[in-house]
């Protein structure tokens, strides 16, 4: 732990708060030495490194717990305005690197994001050096953490919750907590993992300076923190049985993965055509395959989001590709595409249940879209100010009504790109009778990067949070099976035509995460953030 503002446990400081061991609580003072000021920013700045590096690509999860604990390291005993900046040091080595990807709309749209969502760590920083100075404050801060997420995953503009810290969590002892609580459960037992470390840290080493008999009880509540820790990690094991739905029957789900001409490119949509002409070639690929007898018949084919950029409602061409497809194989495709409202300057973003005697029929739209990728909010002024922007041609415009498709006897639960890093989109579309999770996904522009990793690791924690198995479809990859568990069965290459048929379970009966739905996030962000008030009480009490 770093020492700066922190007078040493166990001594004699006159009229200094108590902590729950009987030693002094870390008070704040007016200046630190530049050695300790430096370790801190150091902290800090691992933090963040911490954080990501348990994302993917890396997947190194087993940081995560550390990234809280250093964060809190840096922040115990320190003034808001030290912990403003601390928070920035944190956020920025996060976010920065993390979604560099985004540089393919421009150097200066990447670090403008980057920033935005370095912002939220201020307010949370100040909000944990607050927390900091209660007893049970390793409960606070990693409350505080779920309370960060809660709001970035909803302003401005909808929200970007791409990040967080229970998505360093696709297939570890912690992705259990998700099918009880959602990714705020995951992030809270993470978070709280790692401040309980720093607890036992903090307390161990108080006993080798205290005499006796304060060293044995300080080590024994230290080692008793650990333990908790350990019981943490098997208790996230352990979740998912505690009410685990049930498989109705087995089903045959196909994924069709045609790739995108000079995938990495911004602007595919210049190859509308071959991006269709892929897809329904993987479609006839497949129904070649089943004819051979290499591949089972499958229940339906689900198929990319974007497939066709082409309207097959306005261009009978594409119509008639893509119903030439469905009835070469005989089966429902789900079809991901673009249908243009009105003068073309709109669009919705759909999949479609695209049935081989009846043609198209019940569809999903895609409710949580890209700003300034999939719509140009405020287009009036940013357009004039970013002519890249002209790019966008058209506005998507978002859907209102869960993504629970019918397909055959099975009801597919559909969240498209974008939806699946909300909780909403999944949890309402297994509510309304969602049996399979199907995640149509472009992330074309963004191949080799590391984005398309992030969102399988997404995909991974909601078909745990709803006991569900769950398809990814991409244009050019990655396209996946996952199992309930969170464990990937099948996964594609980038930037190549991929088919693939998998039985997977039509699964009945709902986790506590879906019935409970956001409850357990309100419920941390409230407990952190009622611990910030009482703490700000507590210190204007001191100070009168």
């Amino acid at each position: 732990m770093v020492a700066e503002e922190i007078p040493p446990a166990g001594a004699a400081v006159r009229g200094a708060p108590r902590s729950d061991s009987g030693s002094p609580r870390p008070t704040p003072t007016g200046r630190g030495r530049p050695a300790a000021t430096a370790l801190r920013a150091l902290a800090a700045a691992g933090s963040g490194a911490a954080q990501l590096l348990a994302l993917p690509p890396y997947g190194l999860w087993w940081l995560a717990p550390l990234s809280a604990a250093l964060l809190a390291a840096a922040l115990l005993g320190v003034r808001l305005r030290r912990a403003a900046w601390l928070g920035a040091l944190a956020g920025a080595a996060l976010m920065v690197p993390l979604i560099q990807w985004q540089e393919v709309f421009g150097a200066d749209v990447w670090l403008a994001i980057a920033a935005v969502e370095t912002l939220y760590y201020v307010p949370m920083a100040m909000a944990m050096a607050c927390a900091g100075r209660l007893r049970g404050w390793p409960v606070w801060v990693a409350a505080l953490w779920v309370a960060q997420e809660f709001v970035r995953a909803r302003f401005p503009l909808g929200g970007f919750p791409w990040g967080k810290l229970a998505f360093s969590q696709p297939d570890t002892p912690y992705t259990g907590y998700a099918a009880l609580g959602s990714s705020a459960l995951v992030t809270f037992a993470v978070a709280l993992s790692g401040t309980l470390l720093l607890w036992a840290a903090v307390r161990a080493a108080a006993a080798v300076r205290d005499g006796r008999p304060a060293p044995w009880r300080r080590a024994g509540t230290a080692a008793a923190a650990v333990l908790g820790v350990a019981a943490i990690a098997a208790g996230g094991a352990a979740a998912p049985h505690l009410s685990a739905p049930a498989a109705e029957r087995t089903v045959t789900v196909a994924l069709v993965q045609g790739s995108v001409p000079n995938p990495g490119e911004v602007d595919i949509r210049g190859e509308r055509m071959q991006v269709l002409t892929n897809h329904v070639e993987g479609v006839h690929e497949l129904a070649r395959q089943v004819r051979a007898g290499e591949v089972a018949r499958p229940d339906v084919v689900v198929l990319p989001e974007n497939a066709s950029d082409l309207d097959p409602y306005a261009d009978p061409q594409a119509a008639r590709m893509i119903q030439d497809a469905a009835e070469d194989i005989g089966v429902p495709l789900m079809f991901g595409l673009s249908h243009y409202l009105g003068d073309g300057s709109q669009r919705e973003v759909r999949s479609v249940v695209w049935d081989p005697e009846d043609g198209p029929g019940a569809y999903y739209t895609k409710r949580y879209l890209v700003p300034f990728g999939e719509y140009v909010p405020f287009r009036d002024v940013f357009a004039g100010l970013v002519t890249r922007l002209e790019q966008v041609g058209s506005d998507a415009v978002p859907g209102t009504e869960p993504g629970a498709l019918r397909v055959g006897g099975t009801t597919m639960a559909v969240a498209i790109c974008f939806d699946v890093a909300f909780d909403l989109p999944l949890r309402e579309a297994v509510l309304a009778g969602g049996q399979v999770i199907a995640v149509p996904t472009n992330n074309a522009n963004y191949n080799f990067t590391g984005q398309t990793e992030q969102q399988l690791a997404i995909s991974q924690l909601r078909a745990v949070e709803h006991g569900r198995p769950l398809v990814v479809a991409a244009t050019s990859g990655i396209s996946a099976v996952v199992a309930a568990d969170g464990s990937v069965r099948y996964r594609s290459p980038e930037a190549e035509p991929a088919v693939h048929v998998a039985e997977v379970p039509a699964m009945t009966g709902l986790t506590p995460a879906t019935r409970l739905g956001a409850a357990p996030e309100w419920a941390l962000t409230l407990l952190g953030l009622g611990a910030v008030l009482v703490a700000a009480v507590t210190a204007r009490r001191r100070a009168d």
